[in-house]
């Protein structure tokens, strides 16, 4: 039997390397693989490259290393939520590649499906396709590194021709993902909107750690329930089911009966 259990975190993230690139899942706070997060901020690699929706917030999730400077460069669709990640590309410290977010999904799973590359209408006519789109900074403001020019070529699209931009897949040195539960073959189950973009990152990387909160035998889990296949998961660590799920915003509202003053 194939047993990819490990028995810690940090023994699971262990040889990740400084300067190494890592696609991270989740999406807001939802589906964060924290514990693999926190293991490797604990250890001390810097200069990572990740691949992820977005950074978490200042003290939660990915911005737990980009608060502690581990990040060279950000691929991601969304950044609004994290002050200094703001701070740190303007002052020209951290790389961003800004990626529209369908974009940025096709681009790992087709690195996972050994597709080197393919054509969208999403950014065409637009800085994404003609380049120019900051991706670092100067300490003064100007432009240090600015995106590349895409190739856009035209398609007959039912009879009407069409054009698209050229994109390529994304695959990465390591993917740190989450799951509700998984078997010890690597088989995984995700939890609602909590899947996200975990399938696609583990796709993507090229030696795939996943956090469990539940690890069970093989065949407990029904085929028809799996959502990535084993095939793609190299190790993983089991963190409970009371590990921390931290909610990114909260709201609510006044109940019918509430009186003022109450």
């Amino acid at each position: 039997m194939i047993d990819k259990q490990w028995a810690s975190a940090a023994e699971a993230v262990a040889d990740i390397p400084d300067g190494a690139s890592l696609a991270v899942g989740g999406f807001g706070l939802s589906g964060n693989p924290i514990a693999l997060i926190e293991a490797l901020l604990a250890q001390g690699t810097t200069a990572l490259s990740v691949v992820s929706n977005n950074c978490g917030v200042d003290d939660w999730g990915l911005g737990v290393l980009l608060n502690a400077q581990r990040i060279r460069k950000m691929t991601s669709s969304y950044v609004g939520e994290n002050k200094e990640f703001e701070r740190q590309f303007l002052s020209g410290e951290l790389e961003l590649e800004l990626t529209p977010q369908g974009t940025l999904a096709e681009k790992l799973r087709a690195g996972g499906s050994g597709i080197a590359a393919f054509y969208t209408q999403t950014g065409v006519g637009t800085q994404v396709a003609e380049g120019g789109l900051p991706r670092r900074y100067n300490a003064d403001g100007s432009i240090a590194v600015g995106s590349p020019v895409k190739d856009v070529r035209t398609f007959d699209v039912n009879g009407t021709p069409k054009e698209f931009v050229l994109e390529e897949a994304i695959t990465t040195d390591f993917a740190l993902v989450h799951a509700m539960a998984g078997d010890r073959h690597g088989n995984l189950v995700f939890n609602k909107a909590a899947r996200n973009f975990n399938p696609l990152a583990a796709m993507s990387g090229r030696v795939c750690i996943a956090q469990v909160e539940q690890l069970v035998e093989p065949g407990e889990i029904d085929p028809d329930r799996v959502h990535l296949p084993g095939v793609f998961v190299h190790r993983m660590v089991e963190v409970g089911t009371d590990i921390e799920k931290r909610i990114e915003r909260r709201t609510v509202t006044k109940s019918a009966d509430t009186t003022e003053g109450a």
